[in-house]
């Protein structure tokens, strides 16, 4: 057997953590490492000390017949990225990497297209890390640059594009 790359190393780390997730939806693992060391952990799941929809037994999201990836606002979950951010320094995170995985519920498959919402996009950029490794399959990854989300910024709409006068 061999040695498997950091990236494959990291990104099992990230799978384990996902198991504590408590979302109904889908499950996901965030990692931060800097310098070689892990910095945080976080996963998925509601604010600490309130229920969670595992314990609810349902998701409100899914009751309103809300697709995925819309309308964040109304989860009852703090995103495993944000955890991750919220339970490190700046300082820990400026030039770090975020490792993320993620699993749906209902068919224990690995998310191949899992992306940070623009939230957690916000927040990656804001904490200063400088890549996200995001598993796709059980031994393939990609690797985005985060300073690319912040040239390329989707969160500014050009009026032109939007039918709105100007």
């Amino acid at each position: 057997m061999g040695r498997i790359d950091k990236e494959s190393y990291y990104l099992d780390i990230a799978e384990t953590v996902l198991e504590r997730s408590t979302c109904s939806r889908s499950h996901s693992g965030a990692l931060i490492v800097r310098n070689d060391e892990i910095v945080s952990t976080g996963y998925n799941g509601a604010p600490r000390g309130r229920s969670n929809c595992i314990d609810l037994g349902y998701c409100i999201r899914e009751r309103l017949g809300i697709p995925a990836g819309e309308r964040y606002e109304l989860c009852r979950s703090v995103h495993a990225e944000m955890n991750a951010i919220i339970s490190a320094a700046r300082s820990e995170c400026i030039g770090g990497t975020i490792y993320l995985a993620g699993r749906d519920v209902a068919t224990g498959e690995l998310i191949p297209d899992l992306l940070p919402c623009p939230m957690c996009r916000r927040m990656i950029i804001n904490a200063g890390l400088s890549k996200i490794v995001i598993r796709r399959t059980p031994s393939t990854y990609d690797i985005l640059n985060v300073q690319d989300w912040v040239f390329h910024d989707d969160s500014v709409i050009d009026p032109s594009e939007s039918g709105e006068q100007a």
